[in-house]
């Protein structure tokens, strides 16, 4: 009985969704309100894990959704929104970090800043992998947040970032190495 009740609430989910997708395609602003509503908190997760600062990801946050409206008109159906929805984002957010790298360059460099010295924290035994990953430089961080968290292929990675796939590759293995390091396991 709870199955049915479950599949039943995933189906009036799917089919709202479909609604409002259509009836922002054609305009209404309150429509894509709800999708808003429906979506932000993913979309902002994923900004935070890429950003590395939660001001940053409110505004790349806010971008997303921005180009979303713009380009909702181009989204034909051929996959699940929210996967369509995830590939603008981590696009969005990664454009965003491009524009904003030069301010923030000059404003101070993050892996000489307090934020990379300060010990990760851990809260009785257990691993603040988040903190970890905020750590990490911002190159090692985008490529370990799009492969290990996201499940991009290093090919993907490398097309989105503008970078050869090997170096995908050799970031997401230098945050591998960094992460297992503040963890206290070294090069096992």
């Amino acid at each position: 009985m709870e199955q049915n009740t479950a599949l039943q609430e995933i189906a009036d989910s799917q089919t709202k969704e479909e609604t409002l997708i259509t009836a922002s395609q054609q305009g209404d602003r309150q429509a894509f309100k709800g999708l808003y509503q429906m979506h932000v908190g993913r979309v902002y997760a994923l900004a935070l894990r890429l950003t590395g600062q939660a001001s940053m990801a409110e505004e790349a946050t806010q971008e997303v959704f921005i180009q979303v409206w713009s380009k909702l008109k181009n989204y034909r159906g051929d996959s699940r929104f929210s996967t369509w929805l995830h590939s603008v984002a981590s696009n969005v957010t990664i454009s965003y970090l491009r524009a904003q790298k030069g301010f923030w360059q000059n404003l101070f460099n993050i892996e000489d800043s307090e934020v990379a010295s300060k010990p990760a924290q851990q809260c009785a035994g257990s691993v603040d992998l988040e903190a970890y990953i905020q750590r990490l430089p911002e190159r090692a961080r985008l490529v370990f947040v799009l492969h290990a968290l996201e499940g991009y292929r290093h090919e993907d990675i490398a097309e989105m970032m503008d970078m050869a796939v090997g170096s995908s590759k050799a970031q997401f293995h230098r945050a591998k190495q960094l992460i297992k390091a503040w963890m206290g396991y070294g090069d096992e």
